[in-house]
């Protein structure tokens, strides 16, 4: 079965952690790296993204709360039994 929907990971227990991927390098300069992660709330995300929201769309809608980029990588922890 494949997970497709905030709702349905929400149903799985999944548990989904963001992580800034602002690198050391911009074209030709050296920049900070930043390394903001948080795990994300999913009763919040459903409630403002709704039960329907792709999973794969949620990586182009986050930005970084410490540095502004858009650059974010999301990851999604699975649970090994999911809870019924």
């Amino acid at each position: 079965m494949a997970v497709a929907t905030l709702g349905e990971a929400m149903n799985l227990s999944w548990r989904i952690t963001m992580r800034c991927a602002w690198g050391t390098r911009d074209a030709m300069k050296s920049v900070r790296e930043c390394t903001y992660r948080r795990e994300l709330d999913m009763a919040t995300l459903v409630a403002t993204r709704g039960r329907d929201f792709p999973l794969a769309g949620l990586e182009s809608r986050l930005r970084c709360p410490r540095c502004g980029s858009r650059r974010i990588t999301v990851m999604f922890d699975v649970p090994k039994q999911p809870m019924q």
